[in-house]
């Protein structure tokens, strides 16, 4: 079966936790394209010669959920060459025998715009600074001024700009549970895959 679950968002709205357990729940297969984002800009040197070069073990650096490199996929996100040079192993991934979901900023826009389920998870700037906040430390008006910093870089980039697709279910998490989000998204998984036939 080839079922791809896309799943958008804004950093720190909770599509990582929602994309790993909704992958759980069905057996797919999961992706997190930040990840692919974030070991371009770890790499450092020329991003687009990184991007092409990428290998597995660019994925399992411990250090790709550092602020650094989250603002260094941000910055590296918006080269279109590292964009194209991504893409296609995105999209192969995503149509793999045995369902896969992704969680990004353009699955469902650009990478993958046929996807059976799309789902678009956000809270507010300052939810999610708290949360990014928790896991990393620092000062919190700093990382609420990264946060928004970030959003506005992803939301107001030339290519593939982070917007919620029309057809995509929102899931807003600033005040719910992680169970309940999880909840949320599993259920609109369970009623497209409902609808297949056969």
């Amino acid at each position: 079966m080839i079922f791809t679950v896309a799943i958008d968002g804004p950093a720190a709205a909770g599509k990582g936790t929602i994309s790993r357990a909704v992958a759980e729940r069905f057996g797919f297969a999961h992706l997190d394209t930040g990840a692919l984002y974030r070991a371009v800009g770890a790499k450092g040197g020329d991003p687009v010669a990184a991007a092409r070069n990428l290998v597995p073990a660019d994925l399992a650096r411990d250090d790709l959920r550092t602020l650094e490199a989250g603002q260094a996929a941000s910055r590296v996100a918006v080269i279109p060459e590292v964009r194209a040079a991504l893409l296609e192993f995105q999209r192969r991934f995503a149509r793999r025998e045995g369902g896969a979901v992704l969680d990004g900023r353009d699955i469902a826009t650009v990478i993958c715009p046929d996807a059976e389920v799309k789902l678009y998870v956000t809270a507010s700037a300052e939810i999610r600074a708290h949360r990014r906040w928790l896991e990393v430390g620092g000062d919190p008006a700093q990382v609420l001024a990264e946060v928004r910093e970030r959003d506005a870089r992803d939301m107001g980039r030339a290519d593939a700009p982070l917007r919620a697709a029309e057809d995509a279910v929102v899931i807003d998490t600033s005040d719910l549970s992680v169970d309940a989000a999880v909840a949320l998204a599993t259920a609109a998984v369970a009623r497209r895959l409902g609808d297949r036939p056969g």
